[in-house]
């Protein structure tokens, strides 16, 4: 049998990303076979950021090209390339963002800046770009989550640089306020700062910006779903029913302004005792399940109710960087991961595609 693109893609056709659940080909990941002689090289391009991924999805298409009688050598190059996708109609993508992702609850108290902080890092931890916006304007909390204690420096006057740690460039207006200082602002000031610290830092090059969002569906919800290109939202509960009642309406909020779930995170799912380890769902169980099902979304992980993630976010150290191996880790990283790849189906955005029209009078 000589061995064609065909045969290279039938073999590869059995490989499946695991974490997309589809195989390469149908996932339009392989490209650029290239054969000679028997020797075959090729390339499987991912969509979604995956340092971790890479080495195991690599091997197993290696393998499945070697099991073609007769081939010899066999290269497959694995990388992934982060691209913008499409957002809300008739908003405009930023230049230095390519995708924007809102981190909301229904209801404070939930664990969602938590949750914001360790989607991120796990997104770092992959491999891609990542910067963190905290909107939540009355109640910044990442500078202390993430251990920055400085103020942003602007070059021009106009502008200001991000503050980075841990690998993430911030923007919060906790940097340029005193951590006791009550802002007593009305909601159109808010939405302003709003604005402004999205428009106004001088992100680099970010595949992805997750902004942390104040609870509640107020102002600055509506300001995000009116004027800021958002590729998608993560909705925060936790399992009783209050919080899943608030939980529903943010959901159906980004659903009226057209903005995608891509799932949702159930927090303080159980309580792990710090003495014996017994589990116990203190919150109750299953609702954010039993919402995803209501609602037809992604049931993206549940999280523990333990002592060691409040410590770790309280000491600027969140759990993905203090222990990046640990159980509570895998599960903040396996979100993220289900996240990024949500991002990498939708539509791309293809508006740079398209040639502006100019018209004129001769």
């Amino acid at each position: 049998m000589s061995i064609t693109a065909e045969v290279v893609k039938a073999a590869l056709s059995q490989v499946i990303d695991p974490n997309t659940g589809k195989d390469l080909v149908a996932g339009k990941s392989v490209k650029n076979i290239l054969i000679t002689g028997a020797d075959v090289a090729f390339d499987v391009e991912l969509g979604y950021p995956a340092n971790s991924q890479i080495e195991p999805i690599r091997s197993a298409a290696e393998a499945a090209v070697q099991g073609i009688a007769g081939i010899g050598a066999v290269k497959a190059n694995v990388y992934f390339k982060i691209v913008a996708h499409a957002v809300q109609r008739g908003i405009k993508l930023k230049s230095n963002v390519k995708n924007i992702i809102a981190v909301a609850s229904g209801k404070g108290g939930v664990g969602k800046s938590t949750t914001a902080a360790n989607l991120a890092l796990a997104l770092a931890a992959e491999g891609a770009r990542v910067g963190i916006l905290d909107a939540d304007i009355y109640g910044p909390s990442q500078p202390m989550m993430l251990g920055i204690d400085a103020k942003p420096e602007t070059k021009d006057g106009k502008t200001m640089e991000p503050l980075e740690n841990h690998g993430l460039q911030v923007s919060s207006i906790g940097f340029m306020i005193d951590p006791d200082e009550p802002m007593v602002w009305r909601g159109p000031i808010v939405t302003q700062a709003l604005q402004q610290l999205l428009d106004q830092t001088n992100w680099r090059d970010l595949d992805y910006l997750i902004v942390d969002m104040p609870p509640g569906t107020g102002d600055v919800q509506l300001t995000l779903s009116q004027k800021v290109p958002v590729t998608g939202a993560v909705i925060v509960t936790t399992p009783q029913d209050i919080a899943l009642l608030d939980a529903r309406k943010g959901l159906k909020m980004f659903e009226k302004v057209g903005i995608p779930i891509l799932g949702i995170v159930e927090n303080m799912s159980t309580h792990i005792c710090s003495n014996c380890g017994h589990a116990e769902a203190i919150f109750g169980s299953g609702g954010g399940e039993k919402m995803c099902a209501d609602f037809g979304v992604d049931f993206l992980g549940a999280l523990p109710l333990t002592m060691a993630i409040r410590e770790q976010t309280d000491s600027g150290r969140p759990t993905v960087v203090a222990e990046p191996n640990g159980a509570v880790a895998e599960i903040y990283k396996n979100i993220a991961r289900k996240v990024a790849v949500k991002v990498a189906e939708k539509a791309k955005d293809m508006t740079s595609k398209f040639p502006s029209i100019v018209i004129q009078n001769d």
